[in-house]
C-alpha cells in the first residue's frame, strides 16, 4: 500500500461506496494485480471505519489493521491523556502494546519522544508507517519485541495499554489482559511516572491504592479508564473527565453512599465518567439533592441545578409502572416524539415506543427506573 501504485489505488478508493465494491474491484482489476486490489478495498475500508476515531485527515492518511481498528484509542482521548503526561514535565514515554500507534502519535504531537512497541510485526509495521505518513517518524520508535523484555529506566514515564480482546471477545478479568494487569502495575511503579489503559467497567477493588482512577467520556459514551502513578498523582484519587470540555470531577477518597429520598421537581442524570469513578455522591451534595434508589444512579432535587456533569429535567408526572397509563397520558399530552431512558428496568426502549402508538406536535422524556425499589416511570422534559 505504500508503493506509488498502491496510494494511487487509495486515493481513487477514498470516497467509494461499499456497496458498488464488487463492481469497483472488477473494474480496478483491469489495469491493477489482483491482490493489491483487494488489499486497498480492505484499507480504504477501514480507513473510513476509521473516521469517526481520527477524524477525516488522519484517517486517509494513516494504515490500519481490522484490531487496530477496533482497539485504537479515539484521538480526543489520547491527546487528553498526552496533554496530561506533558502538564506533569514528561519528555520521554515507553508506549507499551502500541496496537497501530495512535496513542504514540498523540504524545509525539505533544512534544513527547516514544518508544512504541508491539509484539505483532504486521502491527509494529503499521505503528511505524502511520509515524511516517503523519511527519512523524523522528519522534516515534517503533519497535517489534514483546513488552516484558523492554528496559524502560530511560523513559520519563511508561504507558501499557493491555490487549483486553481475545479469540472470543472482550476480556473482562483483568489478569487475563495480555499482558496482565499485574505485570503493567508492577511495571508502572518502577517508572518516575506511568499510565495504565484499563477497560472502564474495572471493579474498583481491583485497583491499588497506589493509583489516580480517572474514567473518561467523550460526547457522553464512556471510552475508558486509566490508571495513573508516579512524580505529580494523587493516589488514591478518583477522577472523572468529560470530553470535549476537559471538565474534571475529583475525589481524594471513595466517598460516602449518598442519601435517598422522594423524587422532587428536579432529576438529574450523571455523566457515565462521573457513575464509573462513583462520584455521584459529589453531585448529590452540589445540588442538595439526593438519589431517587440506593441502587440507581439518578439524582433528584426540589431547586434547578445546572453543572456539565449532569444532565437536568423537569419532572412533570410520576406513575407506578403501567403502560397503559403512560399511553394515555402521552395521546392526552399530544406527544409524537419521546425520548426513553432508563435505569434499573428490563424495558426496551424501542419497543416501549411501538406500543405508545405517537402522534402529536410535542415532546418529552420517560425515565423508567425504580422509586424506593419500586418500579417507577417519571415523565418530564430537558432544562434549558
Amino acid at each position: 500500500m505504500r508503493t506509488p501504485e498502491g496510494e494511487h489505488l487509495l486515493a481513487e478508493l477514498r470516497d467509494h461506496d461499499p456497496a458498488d465494491e464488487l463492481a469497483t474491484a472488477t473494474r480496478l482489476r483491469r489495469t491493477h494485480p489482483a491482490e493489491l486490489v483487494s488489499a486497498a478495498l480492505r484499507q480504504a475500508r477501514l480507513r473510513q471505519r476509521a473516521v469517526a476515531k481520527f477524524g477525516a485527515e488522519d484517517a486517509y492518511r494513516m494504515y490500519f489493521t481490522p484490531n487496530g481498528v477496533e482497539q485504537a484509542t479515539r484521538t480526543s482521548v489520547a491527546e487528553h491523556r498526552a496533554a496530561r503526561f506533558a502538564a506533569l514535565g514528561v519528555r520521554s514515554v515507553a508506549d507499551l502494546c502500541c496496537g497501530i500507534g495512535g496513542d504514540a502519535v498523540a504524545l509525539a504531537r505533544a512534544g513527547i519522544s516514544v518508544l512504541a512497541v508491539d509484539r505483532d510485526p504486521l502491527t509494529a509495521e503499521v505503528a511505524r508507517a502511520n509515524a511516517a505518513a503523519l511527519g512523524l517518524g523522528e519522534l516515534i520508535e517503533v519497535r517489534c519485541a514483546d513488552v516484558t523484555e523492554i528496559d524502560t529506566s530511560p523513559y520519563d514515564a511508561v504507558f501499557v495499554d493491555p490487549a483486553r480482546r481475545g479469540g472470543r471477545g472482550r476480556i473482562f478479568d483483568p489478569e487475563a489482559y495480555s499482558p496482565p494487569l499485574s505485570w503493567a502495575t508492577a511495571a508502572a511503579l518502577k517508572a518516575p511516572r506511568a499510565a495504565l489503559k484499563i477497560a472502564p467497567g474495572i471493579p474498583h477493588e481491583a485497583i491499588g491504592p497506589e493509583a489516580e482512577a480517572e474514567w473518561i467520556s467523550d460526547g457522553g459514551d464512556v471510552k475508558e479508564a486509566v490508571l495513573w502513578y508516579g512524580e505529580g498523582i494523587a493516589p488514591g484519587s478518583f477522577r472523572a473527565t468529560l470530553l470535549p470540555s476537559g471538565a474534571t470531577l475529583t475525589a481524594p477518597a471513595p466517598l460516602p453512599a449518598p442519601p435517598v429520598g422522594p423524587v422532587g421537581r428536579y432529576l438529574y442524570e450523571p455523566d457515565g465518567a462521573v457513575i464509573r469513578a462513583h462520584l455521584v455522591a459529589d453531585i448529590v451534595e452540589r445540588c442538595g439533592g439526593r438519589l431517587v434508589d440506593e441502587t440507581i444512579a439518578y439524582v433528584t432535587s426540589d431547586v434547578p441545578y445546572s453543572s456539565p456533569y449532569v444532565a437536568g429535567y423537569e419532572i412533570t408526572d410520576r406513575l407506578p409502572f403501567n403502560m397503559k397509563r403512560l399511553k394515555a397520558l402521552l395521546r392526552e399530552r399530544e406527544v409524537g416524539v419521546l425520548t426513553v431512558k432508563k435505569r434499573g428496568s428490563a424495558v426496551e426502549p424501542e419497543e416501549l415506543r411501538r406500543r405508545m402508538k405517537l402522534a402529536g406536535p410535542n415532546a418529552a422524556t420517560v425515565f423508567l427506573t425504580r422509586v424506593a425499589g419500586a418500579p417507577t416511570m417519571l415523565i418530564g422534559r430537558p432544562l434549558g
